[in-house]
């Protein structure tokens, strides 16, 4: 068992509203270790979460940019994600967001290196202290898009071996997966029910149509992603009133809100 540190930046720049997540078995505020090679040298982890190494973390009003840690299976999690690798260049980093921005962000495979972290009793921690975790849990939910995948690999790193038949009480933990936004979105509209279930029911449409594949003989880039989640956004916002848009998403309806990073996406074009 190890425990496992989540940790946040700016996303893709200083004055970015969105945070990028990562996760670490270290806590960088007594040892930021400088480099990767560190690291490894220390016999610690650090998955990158589709990011680059931050030797840490620190957003407006938190310093250390430390978001939460919590006591996991270092097995599990070394098999769900692969640590100290880049997401952009080894695909065993990647867990089942295979495409950045199409499968989900960060936040996404953040998320699923900490599903490590789920005990009897208890759910695995996740990074909904993030900004604009809200938006991208509606558009990617709480692990990603591409559910089968996930939970096949949540079966294979909870068994002893892939396509080892589990324990009734662990196919249970694979069946009733946390869901952020549904979690956020009941307390806020707690009295509204029928409005709840207009605004669940509309992501479980943006989620479909989210996972469908964009037509075209490349992969769309980023100033498409995010337009195209501009617009399931603005679904939203015409659903809900201001103050409860706000109160749900964490920003004003209609403001532009970049989840995919662009660089992130031009470097996987290098």
């Amino acid at each position: 068992m190890s425990t496992l540190f989540a940790w946040v930046v700016p996303a893709y720049s200083s004055g970015s509203p969105v945070d990028h997540t990562w996760i670490t078995t270290y806590d960088s505020r007594k040892h930021a270790y400088p480099d990767i090679a560190a690291v490894k040298k220390a016999k610690e982890a650090n998955w990158y979460c589709w990011g680059s190494f931050h030797p840490k973390g620190g957003v407006p009003g938190n310093p250390p940019g430390f978001i939460g840690s919590k006591t996991g299976d270092r097995s599990i999690a070394d098999c769900l994600v692969l640590p100290n690798a880049s997401s952009k260049t080894n695909t065993a980093a990647r867990g089942t967001i295979f495409s950045y921005g199409i499968d989900g962000v960060c936040h996404q495979l953040a998320n699923q290196v900490l599903y490590a972290t789920k005990a009897a009793g208890s759910l695995p921690m996740t990074v909904k202290a993030a900004r604009g975790y809200a938006i991208s849990t509606f558009l990617y939910g709480t692990y990603g898009l591409q559910h089968a995948a996930w939970k096949a690999k949540l079966m294979a790193c909870a068994g002893a071996k892939p396509m080892t038949k589990l324990p009734s009480a662990m196919e249970e933990r694979v069946e009733h997966l946390p869901d952020d936004f549904a979690d956020h979105a009941r307390q806020v509209l707690s009295d509204k029910p029928e409005l709840l279930d207009q605004l669940l029911a509309l992501r479980t449409e943006v989620n479909t149509f989210a996972a469908q594949k964009i037509p075209g003989f490349f992969p769309p880039d980023a100033a498409l992603l995010n337009a195209r989640n501009q617009h399931l956004l603005d679904q939203a916002a015409a659903l809900l009133s201001p103050d409860e848009f706000h109160q749900i998403f964490g920003m004003e309806p209609g403001a532009r809100i970049d989840i995919v990073d662009p660089t992130i996406m031009e470097q996987l074009d290098e």
